[in-house]
Protein backbone atom coordinates (compact mmCIF):
# COMPACT_ATOMS: atom_id res chain seq x y z
CA UNK A 1 0.00 0.00 0.00
CA UNK A 2 1.54 3.19 -1.34
CA UNK A 3 1.20 6.09 1.54
CA UNK A 4 0.69 9.07 -0.79
CA UNK A 5 -2.00 10.94 1.16
CA UNK A 6 -2.72 10.85 4.85
CA UNK A 7 -5.87 8.73 5.42
CA UNK A 8 -3.65 6.31 3.08
CA UNK A 9 -1.97 5.37 6.54
CA UNK A 10 -5.00 3.27 7.50
CA UNK A 11 -4.42 0.89 5.50
CA UNK A 12 -1.11 0.77 5.04
CA UNK A 13 -1.10 0.58 9.64
CA UNK A 14 -3.39 -2.75 8.83
CA UNK A 15 -1.75 -4.38 6.74
CA UNK A 16 1.78 -4.04 8.40
CA UNK A 17 1.03 -4.12 11.96
CA UNK A 18 -2.57 -5.44 13.31
CA UNK A 19 -2.80 -4.18 16.66
CA UNK A 20 -5.25 -4.01 19.53
CA UNK A 21 -3.94 -0.51 21.10
CA UNK A 22 -3.49 1.85 17.74
CA UNK A 23 -5.27 4.15 20.14
CA UNK A 24 -5.50 4.85 23.76
CA UNK A 25 -7.21 7.44 25.71
CA UNK A 26 -8.94 6.51 29.25
CA UNK A 27 -12.56 7.50 29.87
CA UNK A 28 -13.51 7.54 33.99
CA UNK A 29 -10.20 6.82 34.47
CA UNK A 30 -9.66 3.54 32.56
CA UNK A 31 -7.95 2.86 29.41
CA UNK A 32 -9.88 2.35 26.58
CA UNK A 33 -8.11 0.76 23.52
CA UNK A 34 -9.08 0.95 19.75
CA UNK A 35 -7.20 -1.64 17.39
CA UNK A 36 -6.61 -0.93 13.82
CA UNK A 37 -9.51 -2.34 12.57
CA UNK A 38 -11.64 -0.52 15.05
CA UNK A 39 -10.09 2.32 13.82
CA UNK A 40 -10.87 2.13 10.39
CA UNK A 41 -14.86 1.08 11.02
CA UNK A 42 -15.14 4.01 13.17
CA UNK A 43 -13.14 6.43 10.66
CA UNK A 44 -15.49 5.06 7.97
CA UNK A 45 -19.02 5.62 9.28
CA UNK A 46 -18.07 8.97 10.52
CA UNK A 47 -16.94 9.64 6.59
CA UNK A 48 -20.30 7.84 5.79
CA UNK A 49 -22.25 9.94 7.80
CA UNK A 50 -20.61 13.34 7.33
CA UNK A 51 -21.45 12.44 3.45
CA UNK A 52 -25.12 12.06 4.51
CA UNK A 53 -25.02 15.49 6.38
CA UNK A 54 -23.69 17.75 3.25
CA UNK A 55 -20.20 17.30 3.55
CA UNK A 56 -18.16 17.74 0.55
CA UNK A 57 -14.68 18.72 -0.68
CA UNK A 58 -13.16 21.47 0.30
CA UNK A 59 -15.43 22.04 3.45
CA UNK A 60 -14.21 23.66 6.57
CA UNK A 61 -14.89 21.76 9.50
CA UNK A 62 -13.57 22.94 12.83
CA UNK A 63 -12.56 20.79 15.66
CA UNK A 64 -12.18 22.02 18.89
CA UNK A 65 -10.82 19.25 21.66
CA UNK A 66 -8.26 18.48 24.04
CA UNK A 67 -6.18 15.17 22.37
CA UNK A 68 -8.10 11.46 22.57
CA UNK A 69 -8.95 9.27 19.98
CA UNK A 70 -11.85 10.47 19.03
CA UNK A 71 -9.58 13.56 17.44
CA UNK A 72 -8.55 11.27 14.97
CA UNK A 73 -10.83 9.18 14.22
CA UNK A 74 -12.64 12.52 13.04
CA UNK A 75 -9.47 13.93 11.48
CA UNK A 76 -8.94 10.54 9.24
CA UNK A 77 -12.93 11.12 8.96
CA UNK A 78 -12.74 14.83 7.17
CA UNK A 79 -9.71 13.77 4.83
CA UNK A 80 -11.06 10.62 3.31
CA UNK A 81 -14.11 13.11 1.61
CA UNK A 82 -11.33 15.52 0.78
CA UNK A 83 -12.99 18.62 3.66
CA UNK A 84 -10.30 20.48 5.32
CA UNK A 85 -9.90 20.05 9.24
CA UNK A 86 -9.48 23.17 10.65
CA UNK A 87 -8.12 21.85 14.34
CA UNK A 88 -8.54 25.20 16.55
CA UNK A 89 -6.53 25.01 20.11
CA UNK A 90 -8.86 24.72 23.29
CA UNK A 91 -7.37 27.85 24.77
CA UNK A 92 -7.05 30.68 22.56
CA UNK A 93 -9.45 33.35 23.20
CA UNK A 94 -12.94 34.38 22.40
CA UNK A 95 -12.65 36.79 19.76
CA UNK A 96 -9.75 34.40 18.09
CA UNK A 97 -12.46 31.88 18.08
CA UNK A 98 -14.44 34.43 16.39
CA UNK A 99 -12.13 35.32 14.10
CA UNK A 100 -10.98 31.80 13.05
CA UNK A 101 -14.71 30.42 12.88
CA UNK A 102 -15.61 33.16 10.32
CA UNK A 103 -12.28 33.64 8.29
CA UNK A 104 -12.12 29.99 7.63
CA UNK A 105 -16.51 29.17 6.83
CA UNK A 106 -16.43 26.57 8.96
CA UNK A 107 -19.68 24.41 8.26
CA UNK A 108 -19.80 21.93 11.03
CA UNK A 109 -17.74 22.13 14.46
CA UNK A 110 -16.72 19.24 17.24
CA UNK A 111 -16.23 20.21 20.58
CA UNK A 112 -14.81 18.33 23.24
CA UNK A 113 -17.49 19.23 26.43
CA UNK A 114 -18.88 21.81 28.40
CA UNK A 115 -16.17 23.66 29.30
CA UNK A 116 -15.25 24.60 25.64
CA UNK A 117 -18.96 24.98 24.80
CA UNK A 118 -19.20 27.66 27.10
CA UNK A 119 -16.48 29.21 25.54
CA UNK A 120 -17.96 29.54 22.11
CA UNK A 121 -21.44 29.32 22.56
CA UNK A 122 -21.68 33.45 22.41
CA UNK A 123 -19.51 32.75 19.06
CA UNK A 124 -22.08 30.21 17.69
CA UNK A 125 -24.58 32.67 18.63
CA UNK A 126 -23.49 34.90 16.23
CA UNK A 127 -23.04 32.42 13.36
CA UNK A 128 -26.58 30.97 12.32
CA UNK A 129 -25.16 28.72 10.27
CA UNK A 130 -22.88 27.01 12.85
CA UNK A 131 -26.06 27.01 15.13
CA UNK A 132 -27.30 23.18 14.44
CA UNK A 133 -24.07 22.04 13.55
CA UNK A 134 -22.44 21.80 16.99
CA UNK A 135 -21.31 18.25 18.15
CA UNK A 136 -19.79 17.04 21.18
CA UNK A 137 -16.95 13.92 21.85
CA UNK A 138 -19.13 13.91 25.56
CA UNK A 139 -22.90 13.11 25.74
CA UNK A 140 -24.11 15.94 26.66
CA UNK A 141 -27.73 17.01 27.20
CA UNK A 142 -29.26 19.38 24.50
CA UNK A 143 -26.09 19.22 21.74
CA UNK A 144 -25.67 16.38 19.15
CA UNK A 145 -22.66 13.84 19.17
CA UNK A 146 -20.00 12.12 17.53
CA UNK A 147 -21.63 8.62 18.04
CA UNK A 148 -25.14 10.27 16.15
CA UNK A 149 -23.04 10.51 13.11
CA UNK A 150 -21.27 7.56 13.37
CA UNK A 151 -25.12 5.62 13.67
CA UNK A 152 -25.89 7.60 11.07
CA UNK A 153 -23.06 6.10 8.68
CA UNK A 154 -23.73 2.77 9.67
CA UNK A 155 -26.97 2.92 8.53
CA UNK A 156 -26.30 4.40 5.27
CA UNK A 157 -22.93 3.00 3.92
CA UNK A 158 -20.92 4.25 0.80
CA UNK A 159 -18.23 2.33 0.81
CA UNK A 160 -17.97 2.49 -3.35
CA UNK A 161 -18.75 6.06 -3.36
CA UNK A 162 -16.38 6.94 -0.96
CA UNK A 163 -13.59 5.50 -2.83
CA UNK A 164 -14.19 7.05 -5.69
CA UNK A 165 -14.12 10.25 -3.61
CA UNK A 166 -10.46 9.69 -2.30
CA UNK A 167 -9.32 8.62 -5.98
CA UNK A 168 -9.84 12.20 -6.54
CA UNK A 169 -7.67 13.09 -3.48
CA UNK A 170 -4.51 14.22 -4.51
CA UNK A 171 -1.28 14.41 -2.45
CA UNK A 172 -1.19 18.53 -2.99
CA UNK A 173 -4.48 18.98 -1.83
CA UNK A 174 -5.21 20.83 0.84
CA UNK A 175 -5.65 18.59 4.34
CA UNK A 176 -5.74 21.56 6.70
CA UNK A 177 -5.66 24.98 7.62
CA UNK A 178 -3.73 25.55 10.82
CA UNK A 179 -4.72 29.37 12.87
CA UNK A 180 -1.11 30.66 14.26
CA UNK A 181 -0.68 31.70 17.72
CA UNK A 182 -1.06 34.88 16.53
CA UNK A 183 1.30 37.33 19.13
CA UNK A 184 0.55 40.24 17.62
CA UNK A 185 -2.24 40.45 14.89
CA UNK A 186 -4.95 37.71 13.80
CA UNK A 187 -4.41 34.23 13.62
CA UNK A 188 -3.03 33.64 10.26
CA UNK A 189 -4.56 30.31 8.01
CA UNK A 190 -1.36 27.93 7.25
CA UNK A 191 -2.52 25.85 4.57
CA UNK A 192 -0.80 22.62 4.48
CA UNK A 193 -1.38 19.62 2.23
CA UNK A 194 -0.85 15.70 2.22
CA UNK A 195 2.34 16.01 0.67
CA UNK A 196 3.56 18.53 3.35
CA UNK A 197 2.64 16.17 6.16
CA UNK A 198 4.04 12.77 4.61
CA UNK A 199 7.33 14.24 3.01
CA UNK A 200 7.97 15.42 6.77
CA UNK A 201 7.20 12.10 8.05
CA UNK A 202 9.11 10.35 5.68
CA UNK A 203 12.15 12.44 6.78
CA UNK A 204 12.41 12.06 10.28
CA UNK A 205 11.58 8.61 10.61
CA UNK A 206 15.24 7.26 10.41
CA UNK A 207 15.26 9.33 13.90
CA UNK A 208 13.10 6.58 15.64
CA UNK A 209 14.73 3.95 16.84
CA UNK A 210 13.35 0.78 15.99
CA UNK A 211 12.16 -1.39 18.83
CA UNK A 212 8.85 -3.49 18.09
CA UNK A 213 8.16 -3.07 21.82
CA UNK A 214 7.73 1.31 20.97
CA UNK A 215 5.23 2.67 23.08
CA UNK A 216 4.18 6.99 22.73
CA UNK A 217 2.78 8.80 25.48
CA UNK A 218 1.01 12.34 23.62
CA UNK A 219 0.33 14.90 25.86
CA UNK A 220 0.61 18.11 23.40
CA UNK A 221 -2.08 19.68 21.58
CA UNK A 222 -3.51 17.57 18.34
CA UNK A 223 -4.04 21.44 16.49
CA UNK A 224 -0.34 21.52 17.20
CA UNK A 225 1.25 21.16 13.96
CA UNK A 226 4.36 19.49 15.51
CA UNK A 227 2.51 16.73 17.53
CA UNK A 228 -0.38 16.11 14.66
CA UNK A 229 2.79 15.12 12.59
CA UNK A 230 4.53 13.22 14.46
CA UNK A 231 0.66 11.17 15.33
CA UNK A 232 1.48 10.76 11.95
CA UNK A 233 5.08 9.11 12.07
CA UNK A 234 3.87 6.91 14.36
CA UNK A 235 0.52 5.75 12.57
CA UNK A 236 3.45 5.22 9.97
CA UNK A 237 5.47 2.87 12.23
CA UNK A 238 2.80 0.96 13.45
CA UNK A 239 3.24 2.45 17.54
CA UNK A 240 0.55 2.76 19.48
CA UNK A 241 -0.32 5.83 20.95
CA UNK A 242 -1.58 6.73 24.23
CA UNK A 243 -2.65 10.53 25.04
CA UNK A 244 -2.26 11.92 28.60
CA UNK A 245 -5.62 12.59 30.93
CA UNK A 246 -3.84 16.35 31.06
CA UNK A 247 -0.93 17.99 32.19
CA UNK A 248 -1.34 17.37 35.70
CA UNK A 249 -1.79 13.87 35.08
CA UNK A 250 1.50 13.28 32.95
CA UNK A 251 3.52 11.82 35.41
CA UNK A 252 1.15 9.39 36.54
CA UNK A 253 0.31 8.63 33.30
CA UNK A 254 4.00 7.67 31.91
CA UNK A 255 4.92 5.58 35.04
CA UNK A 256 1.27 3.81 33.72
CA UNK A 257 1.89 3.87 30.17
CA UNK A 258 5.87 3.24 30.32
CA UNK A 259 6.63 4.89 26.77
CA UNK A 260 9.69 4.53 24.76
CA UNK A 261 9.20 7.55 22.91
CA UNK A 262 7.87 10.90 24.54
CA UNK A 263 7.72 14.16 22.24
CA UNK A 264 7.61 17.46 24.69
CA UNK A 265 7.81 21.16 24.76
CA UNK A 266 11.27 22.23 26.32
CA UNK A 267 9.11 23.44 29.91
CA UNK A 268 7.85 20.73 30.69
CA UNK A 269 11.34 18.86 30.91
CA UNK A 270 12.17 22.05 32.30
CA UNK A 271 9.64 21.15 35.42
CA UNK A 272 10.46 17.48 35.14
CA UNK A 273 14.52 18.43 35.75
CA UNK A 274 13.19 21.42 37.98
CA UNK A 275 11.23 18.72 40.71
CA UNK A 276 14.39 15.88 40.27
CA UNK A 277 16.99 18.98 42.00
CA UNK A 278 13.73 19.76 44.34
CA UNK A 279 14.11 16.14 45.36
CA UNK A 280 17.46 16.15 45.68
CA UNK A 281 17.48 19.51 48.16
CA UNK A 282 15.35 17.18 50.66
CA UNK A 283 17.84 14.39 50.97
CA UNK A 284 19.89 14.02 54.26
CA UNK A 285 23.40 15.02 54.27
CA UNK A 286 25.05 12.08 52.92
CA UNK A 287 22.35 11.58 50.34
CA UNK A 288 22.21 15.13 49.31
CA UNK A 289 26.10 15.15 48.77
CA UNK A 290 25.78 12.15 46.50
CA UNK A 291 22.66 13.34 44.98
CA UNK A 292 24.59 16.84 43.50
CA UNK A 293 27.83 14.69 42.89
CA UNK A 294 25.85 12.55 40.24
CA UNK A 295 24.19 15.89 39.11
CA UNK A 296 27.62 17.38 38.16
CA UNK A 297 28.34 14.65 36.74
CA UNK A 298 25.66 14.43 34.26
CA UNK A 299 26.20 18.29 33.49
CA UNK A 300 29.63 17.35 32.17
CA UNK A 301 27.76 14.88 29.68
CA UNK A 302 28.12 15.29 26.16
CA UNK A 303 27.88 13.38 22.96
CA UNK A 304 30.84 11.14 21.12
CA UNK A 305 33.52 9.88 22.84
CA UNK A 306 33.79 9.93 26.44
CA UNK A 307 36.90 9.36 28.64
CA UNK A 308 37.27 6.13 30.59
CA UNK A 309 37.32 8.05 34.08
CA UNK A 310 34.37 9.73 32.89
CA UNK A 311 32.16 7.04 31.57
CA UNK A 312 33.47 5.11 35.10
CA UNK A 313 31.65 8.22 36.89
CA UNK A 314 28.60 8.20 34.68
CA UNK A 315 28.02 4.36 35.39
CA UNK A 316 28.24 4.91 39.17
CA UNK A 317 25.84 8.30 38.61
CA UNK A 318 23.35 6.92 36.84
CA UNK A 319 23.33 3.59 39.98
CA UNK A 320 23.31 5.64 42.24
CA UNK A 321 20.55 8.67 41.39
CA UNK A 322 19.77 8.80 37.89
CA UNK A 323 18.33 5.69 37.00
CA UNK A 324 15.73 7.04 39.59
CA UNK A 325 15.29 10.31 37.40
CA UNK A 326 14.79 7.93 34.17
CA UNK A 327 12.29 6.13 36.43
CA UNK A 328 9.79 9.37 36.81
CA UNK A 329 9.23 8.67 32.98
CA UNK A 330 8.44 5.57 33.23
CA UNK A 331 11.88 4.02 33.12
CA UNK A 332 11.94 2.73 29.15
CA UNK A 333 12.31 6.24 27.45
CA UNK A 334 14.56 5.51 24.74
CA UNK A 335 14.19 8.73 23.01
CA UNK A 336 12.89 12.10 23.76
CA UNK A 337 11.75 14.54 20.75
CA UNK A 338 11.46 18.37 22.18
CA UNK A 339 10.35 20.97 19.91
CA UNK A 340 8.54 24.23 20.00
CA UNK A 341 11.12 26.16 22.11
CA UNK A 342 14.83 26.08 22.14
CA UNK A 343 15.87 23.23 24.73
CA UNK A 344 18.81 24.29 27.35
CA UNK A 345 22.07 22.65 26.84
CA UNK A 346 22.23 21.57 30.38
CA UNK A 347 19.02 19.59 29.84
CA UNK A 348 20.58 17.43 27.39
CA UNK A 349 23.63 17.34 29.43
CA UNK A 350 21.23 15.56 32.72
CA UNK A 351 18.24 13.68 30.11
CA UNK A 352 21.42 12.53 27.60
CA UNK A 353 23.49 11.39 30.83
CA UNK A 354 20.55 9.78 32.78
CA UNK A 355 19.88 7.61 29.30
CA UNK A 356 16.83 9.37 27.69
CA UNK A 357 18.10 11.45 24.94
CA UNK A 358 16.47 14.68 23.63
CA UNK A 359 16.45 15.38 19.90
CA UNK A 360 15.48 18.68 19.25
CA UNK A 361 13.94 20.09 16.25
CA UNK A 362 13.11 23.08 14.47
CA UNK A 363 10.35 24.39 12.27
CA UNK A 364 7.37 26.16 12.40
CA UNK A 365 3.50 26.03 11.39
CA UNK A 366 4.31 27.25 7.94
CA UNK A 367 7.19 24.40 7.39
CA UNK A 368 4.96 21.66 7.94
CA UNK A 369 6.87 21.61 10.85
CA UNK A 370 10.40 20.45 10.78
CA UNK A 371 13.57 22.14 9.33
CA UNK A 372 15.98 20.44 10.98
CA UNK A 373 16.16 17.52 13.89
CA UNK A 374 18.82 16.09 15.77
CA UNK A 375 19.35 12.32 15.53
CA UNK A 376 21.67 9.53 16.59
CA UNK A 377 23.69 9.55 13.21
CA UNK A 378 27.38 10.97 12.79
CA UNK A 379 27.40 14.99 13.63
CA UNK A 380 23.66 14.46 13.96
CA UNK A 381 24.00 15.92 17.47
CA UNK A 382 25.81 18.91 19.21
CA UNK A 383 24.25 20.40 22.50
CA UNK A 384 22.51 23.99 21.34
CA UNK A 385 22.16 23.22 18.13
CA UNK A 386 19.17 21.82 16.44
CA UNK A 387 20.66 19.40 14.34
CA UNK A 388 20.96 19.09 10.71
CA UNK A 389 18.58 20.18 7.84
CA UNK A 390 16.24 17.36 6.61
CA UNK A 391 16.32 15.53 3.90
CA UNK A 392 14.68 17.63 0.91
CA UNK A 393 14.71 21.21 2.42
CA UNK A 394 16.66 23.84 1.33
CA UNK A 395 18.03 26.10 3.83
CA UNK A 396 20.54 29.55 3.75
CA UNK A 397 21.40 32.20 5.69
CA UNK A 398 20.66 35.69 4.46
CA UNK A 399 22.73 38.42 4.66
CA UNK A 400 20.72 39.40 7.69
CA UNK A 401 21.59 36.54 9.68
CA UNK A 402 17.40 35.49 8.84
CA UNK A 403 16.76 31.75 8.13
CA UNK A 404 15.68 30.65 5.02
CA UNK A 405 13.97 27.68 3.74
CA UNK A 406 12.19 26.09 0.43
CA UNK A 407 11.51 22.37 -0.18
CA UNK A 408 8.26 20.22 0.28
CA UNK A 409 7.85 21.12 3.41
CA UNK A 410 6.61 24.24 2.54
CA UNK A 411 2.40 25.28 2.72
CA UNK A 412 0.71 26.28 0.23
CA UNK A 413 0.31 29.53 1.53
CA UNK A 414 -2.03 31.30 3.79
CA UNK A 415 -5.25 31.51 3.32
CA UNK A 416 -7.55 34.21 2.38
CA UNK A 417 -4.27 36.20 2.82
CA UNK A 418 -2.20 36.15 -0.74
CA UNK A 419 -0.70 39.74 0.44
CA UNK A 420 0.49 38.33 3.59
CA UNK A 421 1.94 34.93 1.80
CA UNK A 422 3.82 36.66 -0.88
CA UNK A 423 5.74 39.07 1.82
CA UNK A 424 6.61 35.82 3.55
CA UNK A 425 7.47 33.75 0.61
CA UNK A 426 10.21 35.23 -2.16
CA UNK A 427 10.08 35.29 -5.83
CA UNK A 428 12.63 32.70 -5.51
CA UNK A 429 10.77 30.36 -3.20
CA UNK A 430 12.43 30.62 -0.53
CA UNK A 431 10.10 31.11 3.15
CA UNK A 432 11.76 34.12 5.87
CA UNK A 433 11.06 32.11 8.71
CA UNK A 434 11.85 35.10 10.91
CA UNK A 435 14.34 33.52 13.04
CA UNK A 436 17.95 34.15 12.63
CA UNK A 437 20.87 31.68 13.29
CA UNK A 438 23.84 30.10 11.45
CA UNK A 439 25.21 26.75 10.31
CA UNK A 440 27.88 25.66 11.94
CA UNK A 441 30.65 23.67 10.70
CA UNK A 442 29.63 20.45 10.65
CA UNK A 443 26.31 21.22 9.11
CA UNK A 444 23.86 21.76 12.63
CA UNK A 445 21.98 24.41 12.38
CA UNK A 446 22.08 27.13 15.38
CA UNK A 447 19.09 28.97 16.39
CA UNK A 448 20.04 32.74 17.89
CA UNK A 449 16.59 34.61 18.19
CA UNK A 450 13.77 36.19 16.88
CA UNK A 451 14.11 38.75 13.98
CA UNK A 452 11.48 40.82 15.30
CA UNK A 453 12.30 40.55 19.16
CA UNK A 454 15.87 41.83 18.59
CA UNK A 455 16.39 45.31 19.56
CA UNK A 456 18.72 48.00 19.92
CA UNK A 457 19.64 49.58 23.15
CA UNK A 458 19.91 53.38 23.01
CA UNK A 459 23.73 53.57 22.45
CA UNK A 460 22.91 51.70 19.06
CA UNK A 461 23.80 47.90 20.80
CA UNK A 462 21.87 44.68 19.08
CA UNK A 463 20.08 43.30 22.41
CA UNK A 464 18.78 39.08 21.42
CA UNK A 465 16.58 38.82 24.45
CA UNK A 466 16.02 34.89 23.90
CA UNK A 467 19.43 34.27 24.68
CA UNK A 468 19.35 36.25 27.58
CA UNK A 469 16.42 34.52 29.11
CA UNK A 470 17.13 31.03 28.12
CA UNK A 471 20.28 31.50 30.14
CA UNK A 472 18.53 32.95 33.21
CA UNK A 473 15.84 30.73 32.86
CA UNK A 474 18.42 27.48 33.68
CA UNK A 475 17.80 28.48 37.63
CA UNK A 476 14.96 26.29 39.00
CA UNK A 477 14.32 29.60 41.02
CA UNK A 478 12.90 31.12 37.92
CA UNK A 479 9.68 30.11 36.21
CA UNK A 480 9.59 33.00 33.09
CA UNK A 481 11.66 36.06 32.32
CA UNK A 482 11.14 38.57 29.79
CA UNK A 483 14.08 41.03 28.75
CA UNK A 484 13.14 44.82 27.63
CA UNK A 485 15.20 47.55 27.09
CA UNK A 486 14.52 49.34 23.00
CA UNK A 487 15.70 52.38 22.66
CA UNK A 488 16.05 52.77 26.42
CA UNK A 489 20.25 52.81 27.83
CA UNK A 490 19.98 49.43 29.13
CA UNK A 491 18.56 45.79 29.63
CA UNK A 492 15.88 45.42 32.00
CA UNK A 493 13.47 42.52 33.20
CA UNK A 494 10.24 41.31 34.35
CA UNK A 495 10.81 37.70 36.14
CA UNK A 496 8.39 35.79 37.35
CA UNK A 497 9.62 33.68 40.11
CA UNK A 498 9.15 29.77 40.56
CA UNK A 499 6.84 30.01 43.50
CA UNK A 500 6.91 26.61 44.09
CA UNK A 501 10.86 26.41 44.28
CA UNK A 502 10.76 29.93 46.54
CA UNK A 503 8.39 27.90 48.72
CA UNK A 504 10.71 25.37 49.60
CA UNK A 505 14.16 27.46 49.90
CA UNK A 506 12.12 29.48 52.20
CA UNK A 507 10.98 26.65 54.01
CA UNK A 508 14.93 26.21 54.21
CA UNK A 509 15.78 29.18 55.26
CA UNK A 510 12.96 29.26 57.97
CA UNK A 511 10.78 32.18 56.26
CA UNK A 512 7.52 31.78 57.33
CA UNK A 513 5.71 31.88 53.94
CA UNK A 514 2.46 34.45 53.45
CA UNK A 515 1.44 35.33 49.75
CA UNK A 516 3.47 35.57 46.31
CA UNK A 517 2.75 39.39 46.49
CA UNK A 518 4.46 39.90 50.09
CA UNK A 519 6.97 36.86 49.36
CA UNK A 520 8.77 38.92 46.44
CA UNK A 521 9.16 41.97 48.37
CA UNK A 522 10.96 40.26 51.80
CA UNK A 523 14.32 41.52 52.19
CA UNK A 524 16.01 37.81 51.97
CA UNK A 525 13.85 37.16 48.22
CA UNK A 526 15.09 40.36 47.16
CA UNK A 527 18.75 39.32 48.27
CA UNK A 528 18.41 35.93 46.83
CA UNK A 529 17.19 37.11 43.22
CA UNK A 530 19.91 39.70 43.56
CA UNK A 531 22.56 37.10 43.62
CA UNK A 532 20.58 35.09 40.67
CA UNK A 533 20.70 37.86 38.40
CA UNK A 534 24.65 38.54 39.39
CA UNK A 535 25.73 35.30 38.69
CA UNK A 536 23.43 35.10 35.24
CA UNK A 537 24.58 38.34 33.93
CA UNK A 538 28.21 37.24 34.36
CA UNK A 539 27.75 35.33 30.69
CA UNK A 540 26.57 38.24 28.95
CA UNK A 541 28.56 41.69 27.46
CA UNK A 542 28.17 44.79 29.55
CA UNK A 543 25.23 45.75 27.24
CA UNK A 544 23.18 42.75 27.41
CA UNK A 545 23.20 42.50 31.05
CA UNK A 546 20.30 42.74 32.88
CA UNK A 547 20.29 46.27 34.73
CA UNK A 548 16.95 46.45 36.83
CA UNK A 549 14.62 43.72 36.95
CA UNK A 550 10.66 43.64 38.76
CA UNK A 551 9.54 40.09 40.16
CA UNK A 552 6.27 39.47 39.35
CA UNK A 553 3.67 38.06 41.61
CA UNK A 554 1.77 35.47 39.67
CA UNK A 555 2.89 32.75 37.20
CA UNK A 556 2.20 33.62 33.95
CA UNK A 557 -0.42 31.30 31.55
CA UNK A 558 -1.98 30.93 28.56
CA UNK A 559 -5.23 31.54 30.43
CA UNK A 560 -3.36 35.27 31.82
CA UNK A 561 -2.69 35.96 28.32
CA UNK A 562 0.85 36.25 28.93
CA UNK A 563 2.03 32.90 27.06
CA UNK A 564 0.55 31.70 23.38
CA UNK A 565 -1.00 28.33 23.37
CA UNK A 566 2.81 27.25 22.13
CA UNK A 567 4.25 28.61 25.61
CA UNK A 568 5.79 31.39 23.69
CA UNK A 569 5.64 34.59 25.65
CA UNK A 570 3.39 37.37 23.53
CA UNK A 571 5.64 40.35 24.27
CA UNK A 572 3.11 42.75 23.26
CA UNK A 573 0.48 41.77 25.23
CA UNK A 574 3.22 42.01 27.89
CA UNK A 575 4.33 45.21 27.21
CA UNK A 576 1.45 46.99 27.40
CA UNK A 577 0.04 45.02 30.30
CA UNK A 578 3.20 45.81 32.66
CA UNK A 579 3.84 49.46 31.01
CA UNK A 580 3.23 51.34 33.90
CA UNK A 581 5.90 48.97 35.56
CA UNK A 582 8.52 49.11 32.69
CA UNK A 583 8.83 52.86 32.47
CA UNK A 584 9.30 52.83 35.89
CA UNK A 585 12.40 50.28 35.57
CA UNK A 586 14.00 52.68 33.14
CA UNK A 587 13.69 56.02 35.24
Amino acid sequence: MEVTRLFDLLPHYAEHFPTDNALNGKENGIWVNYSISQYIEKVNNISYGLMQLGIKKGDRIASISNSRPEWNLLDMAIMQLGAIHVSIYPTISESDYQYILHHAEVKMVFVAGWELLRKIENVINGIPELADNVYTFRNLRGYKHLNEVIELGRANPSPNYLEEIKAQITPDDVVTIVYTSGTTANPKGVMLTHSNFLNNVRAILPIVPDNPNNRVLSYLPLCHVYERMMIYAWHYLGIPIYYAENIAKIADNLKEVQPTIFTSVPRLLEKFYDRFISTGRKLNKIKKKIFFWANDVALKYDVGELSNAYKRRLKRARKLVLRKFKAAFGGQIQVIVSGGAAVQPRLCRVFGAAEMPILEGYGLTETSPVIAVSSFFKDGTSFGTVGPVLPGIEVKIAEDGEILTRGHCLMKGYYKAEDLTKEAIDEEGWFHTGDIGCIEPKGQLHITGRKKEMFKTAFGKYVVPTLIESKFAEDPMIDNIMVVGENRKFAAALIVPNFADLRSWCAGKGIPYTTNEEMIHHPDVERKFMKTVTYYNKFFGETEQVKRYLLVDYEWSIQTGELTPTLKLKRNFILNKYSEKIEKLFE
